[in-house]
């Protein structure tokens, strides 16, 4: 990934209005040290974040994604982000973006041990080519994640439905799945309901009908899968919730991951078993996802 840009940014109280926070921005250097040693995003993935999607320096559904990080933000008792301060961060950061796709990240942490004060920065960098994965596919591997799908619902401290730092459990996920030869995972629960992959959200098509786990089994809500399935039901389908189980992902009519970055990535196979690919509503969504969306 080609670093472009970075931005450190002073948070200010989420109620606080200004003509403009612009005093509160640090241009720095993307390939040079920046955090203190004591930074508790990388002593303790203490923070959050969120992945946007650039396309020819337009940011992409950046609503949805600050919703999402201020939703984030309560679930981890961080400090509630000023939205304003944000908006104006990711304008002066898309700037710099250039032509074709690009990918924006928002981090905020708790801080230095120590402190009160939080920290926060955006990333600007070239998006990796997802053409292979958007065209012909991706293979998965379905692995349980270790819980069952009423546990988010029993234990919230387990931020299951926050964006988190913390993903060295995905990364190790998307290792062992293609240690058994797929692209990418799937998680499951262990009562063996379909949940979400590693960095995506699942879509499956069930005849004209599409559906997704509901986020309230403890998985992220994504910005994408909503925009997938507004456009889905502006083109007159049924897009909805459900409770999908590993046999009804492998059953599917056609699947899809859906994420920021790589956009929609047809399911090819689920566990070595051949998934049907849906060719011409694929390339349909990733021209729609391609298309400016805010």
């Amino acid at each position: 990934m080609a670093w472009r840009f970075a931005l450190r940014i002073d948070p200010v109280a989420s109620v606080e209005r200004r003509e403009s926070f612009a005093d509160t921005f640090r241009v720095i250097d993307p390939f040079a040290p920046a955090l203190p040693v004591g930074e508790l995003s990388a002593q303790r993935g203490d923070g959050i974040f969120e992945s946007l999607g650039v396309v020819d320096a337009h940011p992409q559904e950046v609503e949805p994604h600050l919703e999402r990080l201020a939703h984030s933000a309560q679930l981890c008792d961080l400090p509630v982000p000023n939205l304003a301060q944000w908006r104006e961060a990711i304008v002066m950061v898309a700037r710099e973006a250039g032509r074709g796709e690009n990918v924006m990240k928002l981090l905020l942490s708790r801080g230095v041990e120590g402190t009160d004060a939080p920290t926060a920065w955006i990333t600007l960098a070239d998006a990796p080519d997802n053409a292979a994965a958007r065209t012909d596919g991706v293979r998965v591997a379905t692995l349980d994640r270790g819980y069952a799908l009423d546990v988010p619902a029993r234990a919230p401290w387990l931020l299951l439905g926050a964006k988190t730092l913390s993903y060295a459990t995905n990364m190790a996920a998307i290792r062992e799945a293609k240690r058994r030869g797929a692209d990418d995972a799937v998680f499951v629960s262990s009562d063996g309901f379909v949940l979400e992959a590693p960095t995506a959200s699942v879509v499956l098509r069930v005849g004209e009908r599409f559906v997704t786990p509901a986020p309230s089994v403890g998985i992220l809500h994504g910005t994408t899968q909503l925009s997938v399935f507004a456009h889905l039901e502006q083109r007159g389908f049924a897009a909805d919730y459900a409770t999908i189980s590993v046999a009804q992902l492998a059953g599917a009519d056609a699947a899809w991951l859906l994420s920021s970055v790589r956009l929609a990535a047809p399911v090819c196979a689920v566990d070595g078993q051949v998934l049907p690919v849906d060719r011409t509503l694929t390339d349909e969504l990733n021209a729609y996802l391609l298309s400016p969306r805010d």
